[in-house]
């Protein structure tokens, strides 16, 4: 048996040693065996049967889209896709800001900067955060995990912030954790208990959003599992579902009442409105001043969801820059600018997009894509390479059970800090010791059109104040 065994090796190593000589001096002769046997392919073969027809072919459709509609094709059903939408949207890329050099001059870096945020000031109960970041509504169930949602309400506790609860069910470890609550009132049957109401801090009356607009949908028990059915008061096999509407026969007048009675229930907290931006943005602000609201939270078109069909998130909305130009130029119209505040998310993701919509006239900023991505951090290598990173953060993910809340509430902690500590230097360097000494007088462009858009500079022209009027 030994020497079998013996021979078997000798045998083995023998092939080795055949295989690394090849590798080691018949390498160039294989690669130039291969070039040329796909040379003679490429080269000859008809367009029709070429293998170079798929980059004519991905350039015109794009592999983005060839891979949608093989979907479609493969499903029948509605497609959801995840995170937003593709497309590239105006943006606020091309704005700079105006740094402070010689007088004014820059703060020093030791002297501290008021990042203090009020939202609803004419409000009973004004809601006060000591920086203009907030954790968007990102569902519990419908959307995230368990885990994930307690790490970011403690995360928002820890840096003196508010978490939006979203439209899913809500925590009581999540209330407990959260230093300040906003319960996102939506189109739904659970998240309605008047004592769940009376602990928020703020009402969000939820219209629509970037990503879906104001369309519901339907989960199926099969897609949202776990302790949130128990949680949104769902029965076994029974469908979670987002309904367009409030009411039946919905008229403003409903809205209005709706407003009026959750601000007697909370004894004057800040009630609010959330919308996906649109072209009639001028008139959804006119209808929102008339129901009588403390905040409208404006969420652009490149925002993300868990899953929306393309043709809402591509097709449906205008930008987040255009959205927040003509919302505070129709307030400051109206003459509410500064009594109902405005809060603006959807594709901001990097302290300078945060900072450049607080100069343009944003009171706060929600976060939420970013934010999903940095509380996960590192966490996420449990899903890849052969899984999406998100794996790790939504309810139904397949790594959701290795998600560590600990890690999760200081990877989000250090986020929202570190981009808070980066707008304070670049106030520094515009020589301010304040948020709200900030304005759109900071700002330059070096995009033509988008100075003239927005009221701003252009910067390859002499500075002037072109705020003036607007």
């Amino acid at each position: 048996m030994s020497n079998i065994l013996n021979y078997m090796i000798f045998v083995m190593l023998s092939i080795l040693f055949v295989v690394v000589i090849f590798m080691i001096f018949g390498w160039r002769w294989m690669i130039k065996r291969i070039v040329k046997k796909f040379g003679t392919i490429v080269f000859t073969d008809s367009y029709q049967e070429n293998i170079i027809e798929l980059m004519p072919g991905l350039r015109h459709m794009g592999i983005q889209n060839l891979l949608e509609n093989s979907l479609r094709a493969e499903s029948g059903d509605l497609l959801h896709r995840p995170l937003g939408s593709s497309k590239k949207w105006p943006h606020l890329d091309p704005i700079t800001f105006i740094p402070a050099q010689v007088s004014p001059f820059p703060v020093a870096s030791e002297v501290e900067v008021d990042m203090n945020v009020t939202i609803g000031p004419k409000a009973k109960k004004p809601m006060n955060i000591k920086i203009p970041l907030m954790i968007s509504g990102m569902a519990y169930g419908i959307a995230l995990s368990e885990e994930v949602r307690l790490s970011m309400a403690e995360a928002a506790n820890n840096v003196g912030t508010a978490i939006n609860s979203g439209e899913g069910g809500v925590l009581p470890e999540e209330l407990n954790a959260a230093g300040k609550y906003i319960l996102q009132f939506s189109k739904t049957e659970w998240s309605k208990e008047e004592e769940l109401i009376k602990r928020a801090d703020m009402i969000e009356i939820k219209f629509g959003q970037g990503a879906l607009v104001g369309m519901g949908g339907k989960i199926s028990p099969k897609n949202l599992t776990g302790r949130a059915r128990e949680i949104m008061g769902l029965q076994e096999n029974e469908d979670a579902v987002i309904f367009e509407h409030f009411f039946e026969n919905q008229t403003l007048k409903d809205i209005k009442g709706l407003v009026a009675e959750l601000r007697d229930l909370t004894g004057g907290v800040p009630i609010g409105v959330k919308m996906g931006a649109g072209g009639k943005i001028e008139e959804d602000i006119d209808h929102l001043i008339e129901i009588g609201v403390d905040y409208i939270a404006i969420d652009g078109a490149q925002a993300a969801t868990l899953g929306a069909p393309p043709i809402l998130s591509d097709d449906t909305g205008i930008s987040t820059l255009h959205a927040i130009v003509r919302a505070v130029r129709h307030l400051e119209k109206r003459k509410v600018k500064g009594q109902i505040s405005l809060i603006v998310s959807g594709g901001l993701l990097v302290p300078g997009h945060f900072l450049k919509v607080l100069a343009l006239g944003a009171d706060a900023v929600y976060v939420g894509s970013a934010m999903l991505f940095t509380v996960a951090h590192s966490q996420t290598m449990a899903a890849l390479p052969f899984e999406p990173p998100t794996q790790v953060v939504w309810n139904q993910g397949k790594f959701k059970d290795q998600f560590k809340i600990e890690d999760g509430v200081k990877s989000g902690e250090k986020f929202l800090t570190a981009s808070t500590e980066e707008m304070k230097m670049a106030l520094r360097a515009m020589g301010k010791r304040s948020l709200k000494e900030l304005s759109k007088k900071d700002l330059v462009s070096h995009d033509q059109l988008t100075a003239k858009m927005v009221g701003i500079p252009f910067s390859f022209e002499p500075w002037e104040d072109k705020s003036k009027g607007n």
